[in-house]
């Protein structure tokens, strides 16, 4: 139990970093995927900072702390607890890397998915709620408690996959390496390097999930998932990608530096992460 909340710090120190971060490729991947279809990255970029100011890059950072610090947390501790009482004497294969990322996820998710709705609409620029609590009352007060829990299959169909997927590249890419690779002074930066293939190819696989959950999550009452794939596909299927570059850039790099800091803390502690 100690070393579980021990887990849970060192992932919710590292989801602090990241988070921080990487708020503005968040925000414009958001924008790009609720926009009309022949807006590009750096137009939005250029926008938001021209109409509204260079810090409203970071809108949603808020209820993205609120998600993410906790959020993060559950994820590296749920996977630590299923990772020490599955596969305590050896590492698991691929297709159990596969279930143990995605059922870290999948619990993460689902606890933390009324800030991932208040993040996405705080980025959206729909919406003009003025603090996390007041964003959660005026949600439940005028769309019901469902509103709260909107997109919740489309979180999990991109949430559990991304997870799954990244740590089954992650732990097999460092596998691949020579121990005298991946030990220290060199652990961070192979740790690094390894999470960021990782998180590109996780992140081209789920990014439909990702649009689809978007479009669900600022439009809950016109929106069912299957709803959200045909209005997104009457723009092709380009559609079921816009906004992938802002968010393989997030993703990837959030994921790289969270699992390094995550692992490096654990090390320190004298825990096998």
């Amino acid at each position: 139990m100690l070393n579980a909340l021990k887990a849970f710090m060192c992932g919710s120190l590292s989801g602090t970093c990241s988070t921080l971060l990487f708020q503005p490729l968040d925000l414009v991947k958001t924008r790009l995927q609720t926009l009309a279809p022949k807006v590009g990255m750096f137009s939005v970029f250029i926008n938001v900072i021209k109409t509204e100011k260079f810090f409203s890059l970071w809108k949603g950072v808020s209820p993205s702390f609120v998600r993410c610090i906790p959020g993060v947390g559950i994820y590296f501790s749920t996977f630590y607890s299923l990772k020490q009482h599955f596969f305590l004497d050896r590492a698991p294969n691929a297709g159990e890397a596969v279930l143990l990322g995605a059922g870290a996820r999948a619990v993460a998710g689902v606890s933390m998915l009324p800030f991932t709705v208040i993040k996405t609409r705080f980025e959206s620029g729909f919406y003009s709620y003025a603090s996390v609590p007041g964003a959660l009352r005026s949600m439940y007060e005028t769309e019901g408690i469902r509103a709260l829990f909107s997109g919740l299959t489309a979180t999990l169909l991109r949430d559990a996959p991304f997870s799954g997927i990244y740590v089954m590249f992650y732990s097999q890419a460092k596998r691949a390496l020579p121990q005298e690779v991946t030990s220290a002074p060199y652990a961070p930066l192979v740790n690094f390097s390894c999470g960021v293939i990782a998180g590109v190819m996780a992140s081209v696989v789920t990014q439909p999930a990702d649009v689809v959950k978007t479009h669900i999550q600022v439009r809950p009452s016109h929106c069912s998932t299957a709803g959200a794939v045909r209005r997104i596909y009457m723009h092709g299927m380009a559609g079921f990608f816009r906004g992938a570059v802002p968010r393989s850039l997030r993703r990837t790099l959030m994921a790289a530096m969270a699992w390094t800091v995550y692992e490096q803390l654990m090390a320190r502690m004298g825990l096998k992460s």
